[in-house]
């Protein structure tokens, strides 16, 4: 059945972080969850974890509330950039304290990932750098048997060729179990491929809700003569406008017009999720 989350408001200091917030999560699809700094991303991945509590709503596990239901809670991971393991503690031996949470996990494939990054697992959590503090909860993420995996800011820290290694271990373990996962991350151009489903969270409230190519069919780059554009683009939802030299350009999303007579002086081409995202958040905060 999945994750259903229904109407969840969150405040905190009477300023609202979470404006009834609904979204599903299917089993067995990658999601991404975007939004600039301060949007109530980490926010909504703690309340769905049921690390804080929400003003109002509820987050429903296969119809079940998430909220004070600890067969529920032992589905869901969520990596955070919060550090809530003890400093004086080896690697090894939090793998293991892991297990008396979720069960079953997997020590045979935690070693072969940390050999793979380089991470020394009797190395003391305390001892270890940004980067590799995220590596190490990379592992545990992968390796616990629950069904929902939430990865906020997985990448903090780390390198090129570590994001590489860590996006090919987050597919291949994709394939392999069909678990679900949910990832936030402001590398939005380095995720796109791999995900199946975007939210775009503005102001504590959802703006996008779609398939990847469904939303991207409807993102496009308007460009040529500024008077031609603006002509072409009239009653179309402009979401953003840039210039380069004599050529202007206008964002727009959602569907065309067919009817439209497209002039010789002007292109149309598709836009990525990265600039979707930028344009729609810069329209969103102006409209604030």
């Amino acid at each position: 059945m999945g994750i259903e989350v229904k109407n969840i408001q969150k405040s905190f200091n009477k300023k609202k972080i979470l404006s009834d917030v609904s979204l599903e999560l299917e089993p067995g699809k990658i999601y991404g969850l975007l939004g600039r700094n301060g949007a109530g991303k980490s926010t909504l991945l703690s309340i769905m974890a049921n690390r804080i509590f929400s003003d109002s709503g509820d987050v429903l596990l296969d119809g079940k509330s998430v909220f004070d239901h600890d067969e529920a809670l032992g589905q869901i991971y969520l990596m955070s950039e919060r550090n809530l393991y003890p400093e004086g503690a080896k690697i090894e031996r939090i793998f293991k304290l892991t297990e008396l949470f979720y069960g079953s996990f997997n020590y045979d494939y935690a070693n072969e990932l940390a050999n793979k990054f380089g991470l020394d697992v009797k190395q003391k959590f305390g001892k270890l750098s940004t980067g590799y503090r995220s590596i190490f909860k990379l592992i545990i993420a992968l390796a616990v048997p629950a069904r929902y995996i939430f990865l906020d800011e997985p990448i903090l820290g780390l390198d090129a060729n570590h994001r590489e290694l860590f996006y090919r271990e987050l597919l291949d373990n994709y394939v392999k179990t069909q678990k679900t996962f949910i990832i936030s991350t402001h590398l939005i151009e380095e995720i796109t491929n791999m995900l199946e489903h975007v939210f775009i969270l503005c102001h504590g409230e959802i703006v996008i809700d779609g398939d990847v190519e469904d939303v991207l069919k409807k993102a496009y780059l308007i460009a040529g003569p500024q008077k031609d554009v603006d002509d072409y683009c009239r009653g179309l939802n402009i979401i953003g406008k840039e210039n380069l030299g004599s050529i202007h350009g206008n964002y727009v999303y959602g569907n065309l017009d067919d009817n439209r007579i497209l002039p010789d002086t002007v292109s149309v081409e598709r836009m990525d999720l990265q600039k979707l995202f930028v344009n729609l958040t810069n329209m969103e905060e102006t409209k604030k």
